[in-house]
């Protein structure tokens, strides 16, 4: 897990003025620069009472003026701590928009993927086309577009990648609504467990049925990653 190794000298006495997020960024504002972490797979950041002792895989105590502090919980170690003084970072700089703003629409995406003939599963999951489209998300957003993941982006027309950036938008808010997707060890900032999983139409059920044609799905392997597809809905 990368941390600055001066971090504590130059937020000691800082004061936080504003929280943002970028991608999986989260953007902490201080009238010195700016605190950027990036949580992981599973990491979270809350705000515990004073005297709370830490847990196992609690790493970071950014402590208050109150006593309170902003405790940083990562089971995995994937996460990392960088200082901002300018007010962008070379890793922002490439960033595709964000799947649910207005910027992010089918025809952005054909323009995206003329000439290109990665899978479109991989396309839609390059953050420098779009952040926030993660394994599971494109499976299902995939699915519900009909389209068949190994599919080239160059090949998918307009009109289904309008179909494509509708469905994205339509699952994240889904999963958002339920919380996230907790398969293993995955959290919300209350602690609570995400409970899409509970909705999933073909992420983690390879070999059982389709749940609008009853075909049996199928899993495949594309980038190292888990794919699983409906063989008759998606072309």
């Amino acid at each position: 897990m990368a941390v600055p190794a001066k971090l504590d000298q130059l937020i000691s006495g800082a004061r936080f003025l504003s929280v943002s997020r970028r991608a999986k960024y989260c953007l902490l504002a201080t009238e010195r620069g700016t605190l950027m972490v990036h949580l992981g797979m599973s990491g979270s950041l809350r705000i515990m009472s004073a005297g709370t002792p830490p847990l196992f895989h609690d790493h970071i105590d950014v402590v208050l003026d109150d006593g309170r502090c902003l405790r940083y919980h990562d089971p995995r170690r994937f996460g990392s701590f960088h200082w901002l003084e300018l007010p962008q970072h070379p890793l922002l700089d490439h960033l595709g928009p964000e799947p649910l703003s207005d910027t992010f629409t089918g025809a952005y995406l054909y323009e995206r993927s003329r000439g290109r003939r990665i899978p479109v599963k991989q396309f839609v999951m390059d953050g420098k086309v779009v952040v926030g489209v993660g394994n599971i998300y494109a499976n299902e957003a995939l699915f519900m577009a009909g389209i068949h993941p190994a599919r080239g982006a160059g090949r998918v027309a307009m009109a289904r990648y309008e179909q494509l950036a509708s469905t994205i938008k339509q699952v994240l808010g889904e999963a958002i609504e339920q919380g996230g997707t907790t398969l293993r060890d995955f959290v919300g900032g209350d602690g609570s467990p995400g409970y899409f999983a509970q909705q999933l139409r073909v992420y983690g059920r390879d070999g059982q049925p389709c749940r609008v044609c009853q075909t049996q799905l199928k899993e495949i392997r594309q980038g190292g990653r888990s794919t699983v597809l409906c063989t008759q809905c998606q072309r």
